[in-house]
């Protein structure tokens, strides 16, 4: 008696838990049952008696993890197909928007059903994690936190009330964005839900040794201490594998979506109570998920060298007649060389003056006499000196030969 009370304890307190932690784990019920045995000491039918019982834990067990895991293949396949609807959706509403984007009326009115359309893609996104899935879209880059947080809060309802005070500029790899725009929604939205109508919900993001702490703090009624071991409860189940039937009637997805995300991704998550009565819910982003921003390279123009072996293309010149070089340069008779135009049509002189005599030819005893000043002048003006040599005869260039 004494043996089979001492194995019936043993098989209560250490094969029983063992057994169902490798079926959890994948392993097949029948390899679980040949490998136990009770030892030969034990009566044959007490013996068969445990390894009846034995099987139909283990029989109970997987047909509750196989009920469980379909369970959770079905609600994720119905979130994926919402999300695909939300999506769709989003696309057609961006769509009208640069149709309609220059009426103001109907502009704003497709942006507020477009924030609805997202508050839909959140709840289905909750249901995809509760199914243990991920809450949808994977970004391929870096996202800076700054707008990791406005993406956080273009998913609740009331995100006017969340004041950004600090956010220190740091980046989250594209694996780990999603996750945590979806925590911090579910906190946000929590903030907003439990709190004043009026009151703000502050946000603040800095850097800690470990990480990036961010903080939200709200002006709410705050957390008994039967809230907060009611709070703890949910979250240590949700991070061990939460049941449908555990969610209850009133159906509160928020902290069981933050407990499955914070352990999935190696987030802390801490709640307390903020010193204006409400709640502060700290999350702590390890380092890990942690990235610089990528400021933007200005573009420099380049431009290409000039080529150096490339020939010389001679620039075109004005060509001249031949004839018209050859022409002898005539002269005036004060000596000075008379224009004479390069096109061939006259250009019409309107005179004011009297039209002058023309002038008589120098005698060649004069030739090489020296000329008065102020010739120049009266070959602009058109008036005449006397002339202090009376055998000098004054004349006045004539622009006729011009």
């Amino acid at each position: 008696m004494s043996d089979q009370r001492t194995t019936t304890v043993w098989l209560a307190e250490e094969l029983l838990p063992a057994a169902v932690a490798r079926l959890q784990k994948g392993e097949p019920a029948s390899e679980i049952l040949q490998s136990v045995t009770f030892g030969d000491h034990l009566d044959s039918e007490f013996a068969e008696a445990l390894r009846a019982a034995l099987r139909t834990l283990l029989e109970a067990v997987d047909a509750e993890e196989r009920t469980r895991d379909s369970s959770q293949r079905a609600l994720v396949a119905i979130a994926r197909r919402v999300q695909a609807i939300v999506h769709q959706l989003a696309k057609d509403l961006r769509d009208m928007q640069i149709l309609h984007g220059t009426d103001v009326v109907v502009s704003r009115g497709l942006q507020d059903i477009d924030h609805r359309n997202a508050l839909i893609g959140r709840l289905a996104a909750s249901i995809a994690v509760l199914g243990d899935a991920r809450p949808g879209r994977q970004w391929s880059k870096a996202i800076p936190l700054y707008d990791v947080v406005r993406g956080a809060m273009s998913r609740i309802v009331d995100y006017p009330r969340v004041k950004l005070q600090s956010v220190t500029e740091v980046a989250v790899i594209g694996q780990g964005a999603e996750p945590l725009i979806h925590l911090l929604a579910e906190l946000l939205d929590n903030a907003t839900t439990f709190s004043p109508p009026h009151a703000p919900v502050e946000v603040t993001a800095s850097e800690v040794p470990s990480g990036i702490a961010i903080e939200i703090e709200d002006r709410g009624v705050g957390l008994t201490e039967e809230v907060r071991r009611r709070i703890d409860r949910v979250m240590a189940l949700a991070s061990s594998g939460i049941d449908l039937s555990d969610l209850g009637e009133a159906t509160q997805l928020g902290l069981p979506v933050v407990s499955r995300l914070a352990r999935e991704n190696g987030l802390d998550v801490d709640l307390r109570t903020s010193a204006y009565g409400g709640v502060r819910a700290v999350v702590l982003v390890p380092r890990r998920l942690i990235t610089t921003v990528q400021q933007p390279t200005p573009k420099i123009h380049q431009f290409a060298p000039k080529p150096t072996g490339a020939p010389t293309v001679p620039r075109p010149t004005m060509t001249r007649d031949a004839s018209a070089d050859s022409v002898e340069v005539k002269q005036t008779v004060n000596g000075l060389p008379q224009r004479r135009r390069e096109s061939p049509v006259p250009t019409p002189v309107v005179r004011t003056t009297p039209h002058p005599p023309a002038a008589p030819a120098a005698s060649p005893g004069t030739a090489g006499a020296p000329r008065q000043p102020g010739l120049m002048w009266e070959a602009f003006s058109g008036e005449k000196r006397p002339s202090t040599d009376p055998s000098i005869p004054t004349s006045e260039p004539s622009d006729e030969g011009e």
